[in-house]
């Protein structure tokens, strides 16, 4: 009897602590709190109160009379209404439509051709093809500003030298597809990285099964590794969503060597710019800023949407 009290008084402890969440007391949650507390500190303070005091800004109007005056949505409401506004929507939209399937293609191309281990020196070629994101997007436009140049840039130069015309990379014509380029080279090994990353997580044996099957790698790339890419390549697709809607640098920069093709409601972003520290209207560039990050939203949540609906059918 007095074994079976001693037994129990021991496991007594053992089974409390089992019982505790974890087997951790909150001594330990507190302790995770502090660790999070300096980014949580940081992070209010450098994104949540700024967004909400630009959220409470736009609903003012400053006056001439009066000073800033409450207003409510009216700022909203005219950026919905403001057809240049509209129109730079409708630009970085059509250069979602030409850039981002260009450069998922050949993101997608260079991963399963990483991949698939016929490139010699795939170290080598995959860290050329990244090291352009490592380039800052303004050193970017920069240099690629002084290649699309028809003075000075050694692409008009060697149109001269052979006799022809060199495209008028500046010009309101091809202004559009010139920043698209700029944008590609920048930004397609970041996604390249991505897939190849989500390639290696394949599981081998699922190669060495349809090898089996007769399968070659052209069907294997086909009918295992792209479909089985479809959550990197959507992330990638959202990541797209995202920057192009966002452009600023690369317009921002081309604007001072095509002062009359970039114009300043060329992208929203560099509308809300200049509405702001050119126009002084504070209160409406930030009404379009939160209006152009309505726009990201909803675009991003109707691409998941439709790729997920698509995924199950």
């Amino acid at each position: 009897m007095s074994t079976e009290s001693a037994t129990a008084t021991a496991t007594a402890p053992a089974a409390k602590g089992r019982n505790t969440k974890g087997g951790k007391g909150p001594r330990y949650a507190r302790t995770g709190y502090l660790f999070v507390a300096p980014f949580m500190i940081a992070f209010t303070a450098m994104f949540l109160v700024p967004l909400a005091y630009a959220a409470w800004f736009s609903l003012f109007r400053e006056q001439m009379i009066g000073g800033n005056v409450f207003v409510g949505l009216d700022n909203y409401t005219r950026a919905f209404t403001d057809p240049l506004l509209m129109a730079g929507l409708g630009r970085v939209a059509l250069f979602f439509l030409i850039q981002v399937p260009v450069m998922m293609a050949l993101a997608l191309f260079f991963a399963l051709a990483l991949d698939s281990a016929l490139v010699r020196l795939s170290r080598t070629v995959r860290l050329a093809i990244f090291m352009p994101y490592a380039v800052p997007s303004v050193v970017a436009a920069l240099m690629w500003g002084f290649l699309y140049g028809p003075d000075f840039g050694p692409i008009a130069q060697f149109a001269d030298r052979i006799g022809a015309t060199a495209p008028d990379f500046l010009g309101a014509d091809l202004m559009l597809g010139s920043i698209a380029n700029i944008v590609t080279w920048e930004f397609t090994g970041y996604n390249m990285i991505l897939l190849y990353a989500a390639l290696r997580a394949i599981p081998v044996e699922l190669y060495e099964a349809a090898s089996v099957d007769g399968a070659g790698p052209w069907r294997i790339a086909w009918s295992i590794k792209i479909p089985l890419l479809r959550p990197a390549i959507v992330l990638c697709m959202v990541f797209s969503v995202i920057g192009s809607f966002q452009l600023f640098n690369e317009p921002s920069i081309m604007r001072t060597l095509a002062p009359n093709v970039i114009i300043a409601e060329y992208t929203p972003n560099l509308y809300a710019y200049n509405l702001a520290f050119v126009g002084q209207e504070y209160n409406y560039a930030a009404a379009v800023s939160f209006v152009l990050g309505f726009v990201i939203m909803a675009g991003s949540y109707l691409f998941m949407l439709a790729t997920n609906r698509r995924s199950r059918s």
